[in-house]
């Protein structure tokens, strides 16, 4: 496959997920609004924002409707909504010609209803619907990929960019929330507010009911921990995501024959394995921050080593392989 293909059906990838997690985290921000003191407020846009990667500018505000409009119709800002989903079309739009139509409309369609909606419009009725529609447009593309798409090289690092995503954004989130919730407990309504963020953390990833299904609704912090960042089946956790980027590698080298996607293979199966022999009462011993950096860290070097291995590497190592 073609450098440049694999580089932008990545990218895509990568940018739609974050599109969708950014209309997530806002969404949950809006709705946790309802009943709450105005610090309880500032402290929760302050954890989303952080999990948005949110620009300097927006540090320290709890103006909701300042933080919704610079975070998903500003086009300046590279981590909107908007800006993510226009550079994942921009991305698709150069590889047309290795993906489905279907595929195109579907992102096409997303973008022009993005771009067509102002704030303004919906702020005080139809926010809901409208962050709703985002997650949904981009389920749908996911879906469409699936069912319409070739399950090879291509259809691989569309899998990779958005799981290395995933366990980038779901490990932030629980580093914030975490470093935050477990160390404080200031107040008689402490452990009522913190249950709702709990929940919130949860529905952030939306997880919340599976992990029901799983510790029932009995909310305890090492047990969300616990599920967030080493459970086996839950779609948005951690581990979950490592093993999708490693299953996607080494489909990747079987279908390549080549030998270049070594470094690759050894950096997910890794990340793989600190997530598959982890033991949350150690995790929490030794410290849950340090691990969490460690789970960034790694994640940054499998996204760099694709870059090396996969988009600029020397024309050299092509021929020698």
């Amino acid at each position: 496959m073609l450098s440049r293909v694999a580089d932008s059906l990545y990218w895509t990838s990568r940018y739609l997920e974050r599109a969708e997690h950014t209309a997530r985290l806002i969404d949950i921000g809006l709705n946790l609004m309802l009943d709450q003191s105005e610090a309880a407020v500032q402290r929760r846009w302050g954890r989303l924002l952080d999990g948005m990667h949110a620009p300097p500018l927006l540090t320290g505000t709890s103006d909701a409707y300042h933080i919704t409009e610079a975070m998903t119709f500003d086009m300046s800002n590279e981590t909107s909504i908007v800006a993510c989903i226009a550079a994942a079309r921009e991305n698709l739009r150069q590889v047309r010609e290795q993906i489905s139509s279907e595929m195109w409309e579907q992102l096409n369609r997303l973008f022009l209803q993005v771009k067509e909606t102002r704030l303004d419009e919906i702020w005080r009725v139809t926010t809901h619907e409208f962050f709703r529609s985002v997650k949904e447009g981009s389920h749908l593309f996911q879906g469409i990929t699936d069912a319409t798409m070739n399950h090879g090289e291509g259809w691989q690092f569309i899998q990779v960019g958005r799981y290395i995503e995933r366990a980038a954004a779901t490990s932030t989130l629980l580093d914030v929330y975490t470093n935050d919730l477990m160390m404080r407990n200031d107040s008689a309504d402490a452990p009522q507010r913190d249950y709702l963020d709990w929940v919130g953390l949860l529905k952030a990833c939306t997880a919340f009911e599976a992990y029901c299904k799983v510790y029932t609704a009995d909310l305890r912090p090492e047990r969300v921990v616990e599920f967030l960042l080493l459970n086996p089946d839950c779609p948005r956790s951690v581990r979950f995501a490592a093993e999708a980027i490693q299953a996607s590698f080494q489909s990747i080298a079987e279908a390549t024959g080549t030998r270049k996607s070594g470094r690759v293979n050894r950096l997910a199966g890794r990340l793989r394995a600190t997530l598959s022999f982890g033991q949350i009462d150690e995790i929490l011993d030794t410290g849950l921050r340090t691990y969490l950096n460690d789970v960034r860290r790694q994640c940054a070097q499998i996204h760099e080593a694709v870059l090396q291995t996969y988009v600029a590497y020397p024309v050299e190592s092509a021929l020698a392989s």
